[in-house]
């Protein structure tokens, strides 16, 4: 039966569960998930067989260690459908991803998925805030992405009046929002930015938006990224995470009275964190890969996915379910500049300390002989356009290049730029990195 919140919501009752009502949910759904893709997936049971572990072997929730992990090579290895544990016919939809380092990642739902997807990206979207009869207005993309179409029927599925706009478009976006004022936008933090600039400059205030509540994912962001959003479109933001590969926007998400960090639905992704370099299991609270086994899925189960996102599993808070910490990067995504590893995420936090700086920049890395080098390219807020003289910003971007080295412990060169020097992303996630190193 469901449960209410203080916030007058209805909650599944999995989710204000005991620990023990979870583990013991977790452990039979878990039995099912690895024999349904050993029986089924026949790559995935070569890989069990050559580590000699079978489904029978999984007696416990800390079995599962025994099992071997699955990466997104075993997914671009058997393209397109080789890892699908049903008939292709009994498949409704697939996503994909972009491909733009290789053959693109495929996966594939059944009609259950399909509804389990909606009914978690609904919970999703309650526990930021939302509820039945608000107005979402979704800037996802559309199409092979996960994004759009996963917000969408999940909004739908909660009972909102969806706006299906998808990206780009800005002038239009933000038309929309000031003629339909929706309640609710579904977006990745780095273009909720962009649709920010466009309000600034119609000279439109954060509180004359309507937007109360803003579900951003797709890309790592962090506190100061949140800051400077709900500044700028003067609503809470939250934080929804998911990958194509696992399902989608919905695997875990933040909740509105918190925002501690996405709560992940247990019910129906077991979550371990890994050392990305031996493998080895972690206990709650350290740092390191994100790993996931879905517990529910049939068309595409995944067996101990690595992730690659960099994370802790935080305790229980607002639902009886675990959380995540900020994603601070993705661990093939980690710069190292001469010995020191950088993550995109902590020069943002850098720059958004500065009330004086937006929050679009890039990193742009070279390598001088056996010497790397990072750029650190930013804008001044929109506000203060033409109003700081080129002294002014030499200053800023001093304080900033001494702030990193002070923080982050790497030597950096700081261009701070005039507004809207930086191109904008319309669709899809920011490129924060030019890596020239790949180039020579």
């Amino acid at each position: 039966m469901p449960v209410k919140t203080s916030q007058d919501g209805e909650l599944d009752a999995i989710e204000a569960a005991s620990r023990d009502e979870i583990s013991a949910l977790q452990l039979e759904r878990l039995k099912w998930s690895v024999r349904h893709a050993y029986d089924n997936v026949a790559p995935y049971r070569k890989k069990c067989d050559e580590q000699g572990v079978h489904p029978d072997d999984l007696k416990q929730l800390a079995d599962l260690a025994l099992f071997p992990f699955m990466t997104k090579a075993d997914l671009r290895d058997h393209y397109p459908f080789g890892l699908f544990a049903v008939p292709r016919e009994k498949v409704v939809r697939l996503h994909a991803s972009s491909g733009t380092t290789g053959k693109p990642i495929v996966v594939g739902y059944t009609q259950k998925d399909i509804d389990n997807w909606a009914n978690l990206v609904a919970r999703s979207i309650r526990a930021g805030g939302g509820r039945a009869g608000d107005m979402v207005h979704v800037a996802y993309g559309y199409g092979l992405f996960t994004g759009g179409l996963g917000a969408h029927y999940g909004a739908e599925r909660l009972g909102c009046t969806v706006v299906p706009m998808s990206g780009g478009q800005t002038e239009k976006q933000v038309q929309l929002i000031m003629d339909f004022k929706p309640d609710i936008i579904m977006v990745t933090p780095s273009y909720s930015l962009v649709i920010a600039e466009e309000f600034e400059r119609l000279g439109v205030a954060p509180e004359d938006i309507s937007l109360k509540v803003g579900i951003f994912g797709a890309e790592p962001w962090g506190e100061g990224m949140r800051g400077e959003i709900e500044r700028k479109l003067g609503l809470d933001a939250i934080d929804i995470y998911g990958l194509t590969e696992v399902m989608g926007p919905g695997v875990a998400s933040e909740c509105i009275e918190t925002k501690d960090g996405p709560v992940i639905w247990e019910d129906h992704f077991y979550p371990e964190i890994i050392d990305p370099e031996t493998g080895d299991v972690l206990p709650d609270g350290e740092s390191g890969e994100l790993v996931f086994t879905s517990l529910t899925k049939e068309a595409f189960p995944v067996i101990r996915y690595r992730t690659r996102d960099i994370t802790e599993l935080l305790p229980p808070t607002a639902r009886s379910f675990r959380r995540i910490g900020k994603i601070t990067g993705r661990s093939d995504d980690m710069l190292i500049i001469r010995g020191v590893n950088v993550f995109p995420t902590q020069i943002e936090e850098m720059i958004l300390r500065d009330a004086r700086l937006a929050g679009n920049y890039q990193l742009v890395v070279t390598r001088d002989g056996h010497l790397d080098s990072m750029e650190v390219r930013c804008e001044v807020q929109h506000t203060l356009s033409g109003q700081l003289s080129p002294a002014d910003m030499q200053l800023i971007g001093k304080e900033l290049q001494q702030r990193i080295k002070t923080n982050i412990g790497v030597s950096t060169q700081v261009h701070v730029m005039a507004y809207d020097s930086i191109p904008r992303t319309q669709v899809g996630k920011a490129r924060r990195v030019i890596d020239e190193r790949r180039r020579s």
